[in-house]
């Protein structure tokens, strides 16, 4: 979005394990001067939000909303996929500001939600949503986040949940196997641990040890990368596992929520795999719940396609 000459020039962020996203809001709640940096190349909060307000220029803020990848416990603030922590207090006097709102990043991307139009999402299967039922969301990037939307009579109200480091419930003996290499390595095997950038990683260097073949020293773009261009047949395989316990993960929390509304699947890796995913296990998956797969089939589920849809719900949340 083009930047806005007039407006309170109210400061919003979308803060993950990897990268920052900044922008401000006008008058009109119109979001502006969206820029992205990344969370390696600062040493917290204030730093990279002080970059950020000399890059752009223009007044000093007096309020922000700050959604960050982390539970939100008190005024400390400690990622878990970052370096990143701060007090909240006083990163708001460091900032100059009259008010500053943390929010879990999940529960700003469900406040995003209604805000979607049409062509920001991509069905992939089920029927249609029920109004006013209660709406999932799942998204895999750095970590794996969840929450969803629940309706009060007249507005949606955001969920705030850490869904992604439940355990993982393996539905094979393939999947089990890998569950139990997982749990020599990290104790817990939540579906974080599978279902993330890191994850990916996880997976592949999982199934070497399993299949014993050597296992390259790659980053997740890389296995994404070889497996969309069919290069490596050990890549394929881990996108397809990703894929088909991503299914299972949305279907345990279509169940849990009741979410006739839809499921929502965002983050940064599934919008990137087109129709590799549309493909994959993970519709048959998500409805593969026994005498719940009639109820699971009439669900729709939709991979978000919106740039950074996040800051929307960021913004809602300051009104």
């Amino acid at each position: 979005m083009q930047e806005s000459p007039t407006g309170p020039h109210d400061l919003i962020a979308d803060i993950g394990g990897t990268n920052a996203r900044f922008a401000r809001v006008d008058a009109h709640r119109r979001i502006y001067a969206e820029q992205i940096l990344a969370c390696a190349d600062f040493t917290g909060l204030t730093a990279a939000a002080t970059a950020y307000l000399q890059a752009t220029g223009g007044p000093r803020p007096t309020r922000a909303a700050i959604a960050v990848a982390t539970p939100i416990t008190g005024d400390w603030i400690q990622f878990t996929n970052s370096h990143w922590s701060f007090s909240t207090e006083t990163a708001r006097r460091e900032l100059g500001l009259k008010q500053l709102l943390i929010l879990n990043d999940f529960t700003a991307f469900a406040l995003s939600l209604p805000l979607l139009g049409a062509e920001e999402r991509r069905a992939v299967g089920g029927g249609a949503a029920i109004a006013g039922a209660p709406i999932g969301l799942i998204g895999a990037g750095t970590g794996l986040g969840v929450s969803g939307l629940v309706w009060s009579g007249d507005r949606w109200l955001p969920l705030q949940t850490e869904g992604g480091h439940v355990t993982f419930a393996p539905t094979d003996k393939r999947e089990w196997a890998i569950g139990q290499v997982l749990y020599r390595r990290f104790g817990h095997v939540s579906p974080e641990r599978l279902l993330s950038g890191p994850g990916l990683v996880n997976l592949y260097t999982a199934l070497a040890e399993l299949e014993g073949w050597p296992a390259e020293n790659l980053t997740p773009a890389d296995i994404t990368e070889r497996a969309l261009a069919g290069t490596c047949p050990h890549s394929t395989e881990v996108l397809d596992l990703f894929c088909g316990a991503l299914g299972t993960a949305a279907g345990n929390l279509a169940i849990t929520l009741g979410a006739r509304g839809g499921v929502y699947i965002g983050g940064g890796i599934v919008p990137r795999l087109g129709d590799f995913f549309d493909r994959s296990m993970f519709r048959s998956r998500f409805e593969a719940k026994g005498r719940f797969s009639a109820y699971l089939a009439a669900i729709p589920t939709w991979v978000i396609t919106a740039a950074n849809p996040a800051l929307r719900g960021v913004a809602a949340a300051l009104t």
